[in-house]
Formats: structure tokens, C-alpha cells, sequence
């Protein structure tokens, strides 16, 4: 079955990137060909789904993926160095994702705004939570509806403990390993204590790291924060009330605030550096690196490999 599966993949790989070649990559995005429209503009990110790590921006599989760090770090380049950009507006719907995306996010944010000296706003939706929440926390200010859920500051890690389970179905795990660690978070037996505060260490000092995000962006003390920060969900209503956003209002309220900051009266225009027709999205980028990626994590995923579960700030 997997050999049948197997060579199916390499015909469709085949067929795929002969229809690549033919169309010699006139179908790529490239925001500097792309007609400018004229005056001042306001330049939204997307930020929709699971927030992950990774490049992410024109793969055929990005819209199922939920939002990568690669492409919203390189969309904030692009409206950092677009000069018809003034402002930038972050629309969010997530639940959260990643610690590590966030992150890179973040960081991201910081620099944008040190060396471009524009503003940046945050918008969400339905969800704008955990690490959402940890990226929205760096903009110059937070618009939510009343009923959005926010908040979750948190950081956590889990696993499943099936041993007894395989006892049941006759299954034994074999583990050959190179440390006493290296097996950590195996669901084939339980965790040690010193494995449950190893991993509780570097829970708490991610956990750290978002408070001190939060903090700064918010410019709330950190006694203040904490209190806030135990993991807990808020309305929007809430959250403006506590402090964590600043306005109540949709995607327009906020992107006439982002104008606003940006000295740009009315409803600016706005320009989306991601947004591809699905023609595009099929036949941009290396397809066969894609497929070729995806098959090979189905593989592992039938053969059981073993997989280290990523920290997770999610609501």
C-alpha cells in the first residue's frame, strides 16, 4: 500500500512540476511589480488561525496551516520599506499557537517599529488569544468587539500517558537512547519527577517572557500583570476594562484609528501583500517541495515516529 501511495507521489510531483516549468514563474508574487495605488495606505496583515513557526507566505498548503512566523515577519519587512505605507494594521483571528512564533513575531514588531517609526495597530475577531494575544500586546494600540475572546496569557506543554492502554492491546515500546532524558514525554510510560520539572522549568521561564512582553506593551506593572495572567479567557469588554486592549470597535473602527495615527483622514486604502488568487496559489513557489514535504510527514506520522511536543500558548 505505501509503495502504491509511493509512486503515485512521484507521478503527481512529476506532472506538477512540469506545469511549474511551462509557466516559468509568471504567476509569482512580487509586491514591487505590483501596481501602487496612489496616496497614502494603510498595509493589513493577516493573522488567522494557529500561529506557527515557519516560512509559510505562497505554499499551496499555507491557508490550511493557519499563520506562519516567516510570513508575517516578511510582511512587516515589505510595509517597513514600502513608502506608499504609513501605518500598519494586524487583523487577528487565533486562538494562539506557537511560543516560539509569537516570539519571532514580536520581535519582529519591535524592530518594524524602531526603525520604520510607523504605527502599528492590532484588530481581532472572534479569537485574539495566548499568543495571539502575545503579539497583539506589542502594537501601539488593541481594538476587540465586546464579545471577542482574549487574554489566556499562559504557556503550556502536555502529553498522554498510554501505558496502559498498550498493556491492554499487546503493544511493548522498544526505546534505545543515547541519555536518560532523551525520551522525555514519551506516552509509553509515565513521567519522572525530575522530567516533570525539567519541563516545568522551561514552562515558567516562557511564562516569564510573556509577562515581560505584555508589560512593556501594555506598559503595565508586572505585579499587575501577573495577577491578570493565570491563564484565564476574557471578553473584550473585559479586557478593556482590566487594561489588556485599548478600544472596542470592528476592522474598520480600527483601520480608521490606524489612519488617524498615521495622519491619514478618512478610510485609508489599504494594500495586502499575501493575497493571491487560488491560480497563483496552486502554481507559485517550489510545488514539489511542498507535496514532496507534506507526503513524508504523512509517513512518519503512520509510522509512529516520535515527535517532541512544541510549547504552546493557545486559549
Amino acid at each position: 500500500m505505501l509503495k502504491r501511495i509511493f509512486i503515485s507521489a512521484i507521478l503527481l510531483i512529476a506532472v506538477l512540476s512540469f506545469v511549474v516549468s511551462l509557466l516559468g514563474g509568471k504567476n509569482s508574487y512580487n509586491a514591487d511589480k505590483m501596481p501602487k495605488a496612489k496616496g497614502d495606505r494603510v498595509a493589513v496583515i493577516n493573522v488567522e488561525g494557529t500561529i506557527e513557526s515557519g516560512a509559510g507566505g505562497t505554499a499551496i498548503f499555507a491557508e490550511a496551516t493557519g499563520a506562519t512566523s516567516g510570513r508575517i515577519m516578511q510582511e512587516l519587512r515589505e510595509a517597513a520599506k514600502d513608502n506608499s505605507v504609513k501605518a500598519v494594521l494586524l487583523r487577528i483571528n487565533s486562538p494562539g499557537g506557537s511560543v516560539t512564533a509569537a516570539e519571532e513575531i514580536t520581535r519582529e514588531i519591535v524592530r518594524f517599529k524602531e526603525t520604520s517609526h510607523k504605527p502599528i495597530v492590532a484588530t481581532m475577531s472572534d479569537t485574539g488569544a495566548s499568543a495571539a494575544y502575545y503579539i497583539a500586546a506589542g502594537c501601539d494600540k488593541i481594538y476587540v468587539n465586546a464579545s471577542t475572546l482574549t487574554g489566556s496569557i499562559g504557556v503550556y506543554m502536555g502529553t498522554k500517558n498510554l501505558e496502559e492502554l498498550y498493556k491492554k492491546i499487546g503493544i511493548s515500546d522498544v526505546m534505545i537512547k543515547s541519555g536518560v532524558h532523551k525520551d522525555i514525554m514519551s506516552n509509553a510510560r509515565p513521567m519522572t519527577p525530575e522530567e516533570t520539572q525539567i519541563l516545568q522549568t522551561m514552562v515558567n521561564e516562557m511564562y516569564e517572557q510573556f509577562l515581560t512582553t505584555v508589560s512593556n506593551g501594555r506598559k503595565m506593572p508586572m505585579d499587575r500583570v501577573r495577577i491578570l495572567a493565570d491563564g484565564r479567557v476574557y471578553t473584550g469588554k473585559q479586557a478593556k476594562a482590566l487594561g489588556l486592549v485599548d478600544e472596542i470597535g470592528n476592522y474598520y473602527d480600527a483601520l480608521d484609528a490606524t489612519g488617524a495615527l498615521a495622519g491619514i483622514k478618512g478610510t485609508p486604502e489599504t494594500v495586502e501583500y499575501g493575497r493571491m488568487n487560488s491560480w497563483k496559489t496552486w502554481f507559485s513557489g517550489k510545488i514539489s517541495d511542498q507535496v514532496a514535504g507534506k507526503i513524508i510527514e504523512a509517513l512518519e506520522a503512520k509510522s509512529g515516529a516520535s515527535m517532541l511536543m512544541t510549547p504552546r500558548a493557545e486559549g
